[in-house]
């Protein structure tokens, strides 16, 4: 997946499904649209998911340092940060892909294969956004900020992966939950064996509700011959949703073990596999609309764990 939401067929030739009505499509000056596009901003929840195990990392941190005073900054930073990034990455997807996309129905109308913006242009909107990341970086620590840098090779190759691996989700979760070290980094200046185990988690959290997402576009995959664990998995994919998302919650549990968690911790993660279980419940792999919305749901599972290790880290601190 690219973390942009695949479209569910075109309603215009500038729009996509899932984004149509949105804020870019109805007050966005038009010249901006396609730029907007390009950073998946008409359709966020990808950069949510980017960001939470930003915030997971970074209250978790907190709660360990038994210190708030600069956790509302840091907070606000990985909310621009992963903004910003998630939609270079996103351009840089759409770089890679534009041959692929000019082929398929669903995703023709992108912006550079529907002629809205040359390769060029895109290039130059990828670097504004990666300088807007880097702005972000530069405010933490050395040791943050060289962290941060080191996991752009995984962002450089994953557009690549589903062409030679049936296993893209892995390299994807490897970056999306990148930020699962960085709470760890900027807060501490180093990683420790729970930035590691939460990071882990966080990446078997991440391969499953990209298996559900990638649901939406098997048959078109089939055709053009991109790989994913959804067609891997296929009908067997209620069962492999159970494994990793029980490794998920499971290796995160370790982390607020190894990091003395509080009560309100173990309540959001208890939450959060809830969620998830309630997901699996009722996935029908054959309903794009409902992988759709199951996938977009885990913006709130996020947030559930997140509350809880928010409320942790302010009640340690006190």
């Amino acid at each position: 997946m690219e973390y942009e939401l695949r479209k569910q067929g075109t309603r215009a030739a500038t729009a996509v499904a899932d984004s149509t009505g949105n804020w870019v499509d109805t007050i966005a000056p038009s010249w901006s649209r396609p730029y907007l596009r390009l950073a998946r901003l008409d359709r966020p929840i990808g950069s949510w998911l980017l960001l939470m195990p930003c915030w997971w990392s970074v209250a978790l941190a907190a709660g360990v340092a038994h210190e708030l005073k600069s956790l509302p900054l840091y907070i606000a930073l990985f909310f621009v940060g992963s903004f910003a990034m998630r939609g270079a990455g996103c351009t840089w997807n759409d770089i890679t892909d534009r041959d692929l996309d000019a082929r398929v129905e669903r995703t023709r109308s992108r912006p550079i294969p529907a002629g809205q913006v040359s390769v060029a242009q895109a290039f130059a909107f990828l670097v504004a956004q990666a300088l807007i990341g880097l702005a972000v970086l530069l405010q933490f620590n050395r040791f943050a900020v060289w962290t941060g840098i080191a996991s752009l090779a995984i962002v450089a190759i994953y557009p690549f992966m589903k062409r030679i691996t049936w296993w893209p989700q892995v390299v994807l979760g490897l970056a999306f939950s990148w930020g699962a070290l960085m709470g760890f980094a900027v807060t501490f200046g180093r990683l420790d064996v729970t930035a590691f185990v939460l990071y882990a988690g966080a990446l078997a959290w991440v391969i499953g509700y990209d298996t559900i997402y990638a649901h939406q576009d098997t048959e078109d995959d089939a055709l053009i011959g991109i790989k994913s664990t959804a067609r891997l998995f296929a009908e067997r994919t209620r069962p492999a949703l159970v494994v990793f998302y029980a490794l998920a919650v499971v290796l995160i549990g370790v982390a607020l073990a190894l990091a003395g968690a509080g009560v309100p911790a173990w309540i959001g993660l208890l939450a959060f596999a809830a969620h998830l279980a309630r997901q699996i419940s009722r996935l029908v792999i054959g309903d794009p609309a409902l992988c759709l919305r199951l996938f977009k749901s885990n913006r709130d599972a996020g947030l559930l764990l997140f509350a809880g290790l928010l409320i942790d880290a302010a009640m340690r601190a006190g």
